[in-house]
């Protein structure tokens, strides 16, 4: 295989990445390509150094790895139309720090995430949109404005640009320009790296040259290896969800006490098998 470019980092590098204060975006849909890897490495980092800390949490969907993120107390912010473990019940984390309102919610709903990335993309403040239109949303998001269509007079919602500090996506497989393929559910994903300024994927492999990719190599800054970098959530069509870690999870944590002695075995059995 031709040599890599210099784009290509260890999982410790792309964590050393982020600092603290970010906008920071993690892909994949809930319990299917999340990049855990990077979450690992990114806890193994905070646990060493305390760094990053006060991270806004940008996701389409939330799940496991943002409970983890969650629970070590390195965000600040939460920005996500959902946070769970879909069948699995609650993320156990974000509520506990939800219910005692020690952990600040941004009300997001699909509509404003996806607009406020467009109007990202498109190099504008806003996008314009019906989605809130007559509910109380608005109340919630003193940001969010209203603007008149200066050719039907209709009144819209201006959904304000977002804009991601670094996004992390885990791809199915990669090239050696960084060209990657991330399968058919893609989320907000390609949104993403349009819109962050810097991007960091992890990936299951590296293989020859692609001739259709999802994401496309001069748009990525970072490129991790990770085999199996989304367990225990599912990678269709490479391996599937692992229910009985997942319920593990949810069992075994409800506050910080216990998730700090969840987080200790996890961390060391990650440790046990890379050396192994």
């Amino acid at each position: 295989m031709e040599s890599m470019p210099d784009k290509f980092i260890s999982l410790d590098t792309a964590a050393s990445w982020i600092p603290s204060g970010c906008i920071l975006a993690l892909g994949g849909m809930t319990l299917y390509r999340r990049p855990v890897a990077f979450v690992r490495a990114l806890l193994r980092r905070h646990r060493t150094t305390g760094e990053p800390h006060n991270l806004t949490l940008l996701c389409f969907t939330a799940g496991l790895e943002s409970d983890l993120l969650v629970g070590a107390g390195m965000v600040a912010k939460v920005r996500s139309c959902y946070f769970g473990l879909e069948i699995f019940g609650l993320a156990p984390m974000f509520t506990y720090y939800a219910n005692r309102g020690e952990i600040e919610i941004i009300e997001e709903t699909e509509a404003s995430l996806a607009f406020g990335l467009r109007a990202r993309a498109a190099g504008v403040g806003f996008m314009p949109g019906r989605g809130w239109l007559g509910t109380d949303l608005p109340s919630l998001r003193p940001d969010v404005q209203t603007v008149i269509d200066p050719y039907s007079g209709e009144e819209l919602i201006a959904f304000p640009a977002i804009h991601p500090d670094f996004a992390v996506i885990h791809a199915l497989r990669v090239d050696t320009e960084g060209n990657a393929q991330i399968g058919g559910n893609k989320g907000v994903d390609e949104e993403l790296v349009l819109t962050a300024d810097r991007v960091i994927l992890t990936a299951e492999e590296i293989v020859p040259p692609l001739s259709k990719a999802d994401l496309v190599g001069p748009l990525v800054h970072g490129l991790a290896i990770a085999p199996r970098g989304a367990r225990p959530t599912s990678c269709h069509p490479l391996y599937a969800l692992d229910g009985e870690a997942l319920m593990a999870y949810t069992e075994q944590v409800s506050d910080p006490t216990s998730f700090e002695a969840f987080l200790d075995g996890w961390l060391q059995s990650d440790e046990k098998t890379n050396s192994d």
